[in-house]
């Protein structure tokens, strides 16, 4: 039988509650040896290239180069990420899944709305989201019972509850570790000097946060990690849909 379709026993709420109870003080590589060894190939990982993300790949190379890492290509990326990108391929030799927008759905996009759209409104923006983000997403977690996530509660409001280990409602009940949750902006960026990670040099230029290149700047003195993204919007609103909180099991209250 093809792996990808062998799924695992489902995991009950008690049994992520006590997951997340056991990882959340745990080393980020517990959970993710836990998560790769309990979900084989039916595990991915999520990587948008951000400091983040090449710290779990890192991680997770170590404990199974032939880990399932994925990345969601929107077509606006900037030049610096596909440079990290091809950078941690060579270096980890992983086989990056690139999931790019349904070509028919963004045709209609461009044509009805123009290439800038999401400058109008939020629902305008969250259109956009949808079409070169959401939708390649839930394509490649349909061959995922479980994600790993880079996901930090120090971000921004939108993530100050994350937990370790939860259920994803959003997107279909799957399993998804976040195992940085606890973890500072400078926890990251210790690892990644300790290690010799290939990070995003649009790091350097003040973008602690990297997602299309329209839709992200530099942030400024005292600003949140994530004020640099969609900075014409509200901060409560500052998701894509990627990890919306709303229908999400919390696995502690206290998260």
């Amino acid at each position: 039988m093809n792996e990808l379709l062998s799924r695992p026993v489902a995991l009950s709420d008690a049994t992520l509650e006590r997951l997340d109870r056991r990882f959340a003080d745990a080393p980020a590589e517990a959970a993710i040896e836990y998560a790769i060894e309990r979900f084989g190939s039916r595990l991915v990982v999520a990587s948008s290239f951000g400091a983040e993300d090449v710290v779990l790949i890192d991680i997770a190379a170590r404990i199974d180069p032939s880990v399932r890492v994925f990345t969601l290509d929107t077509g606006r990326l900037h030049q610096e990420t596909y440079e990290v990108m091809d950078a941690i391929v060579e270096r980890y030799g992983i086989r990056l899944e690139v999931m790019v927008p349904n070509q028919v759905s963004l045709q209609e996009l461009v044509r009805e709305k123009g290439n800038n759209s999401f400058y109008a409104s939020i629902e305008d923006r969250r259109e956009c989201c949808q079409v070169r983000k959401l939708e390649p997403l839930r394509r490649v977690l349909d061959t995922a019972d479980a994600w790993v996530t880079g996901l930090r509660r120090e971000q921004s409001i939108t993530r100050a509850e994350v937990a370790t280990v939860e259920r994803d409602i959003t997107n279909g009940g799957l399993v998804k570790f976040n195992p940085l949750a606890s973890w500072s902006r400078a926890d990251v960026w210790t690892y990644i000097e300790r290690h010799g990670v290939p990070y995003n040099r649009l790091h350097d230029r003040g973008f602690p946060s990297i997602g299309c290149a329209p839709c992200t700047r530099a942030v400024l003195p005292g600003e949140d990690e994530r004020a640099g993204r969609w900075w014409w919007e509200r901060p409560e609103h500052k998701e894509c849909g990627l990890h919306a909180r709303a229908g999400l099991h919390q696995s502690s209250a206290t998260h």
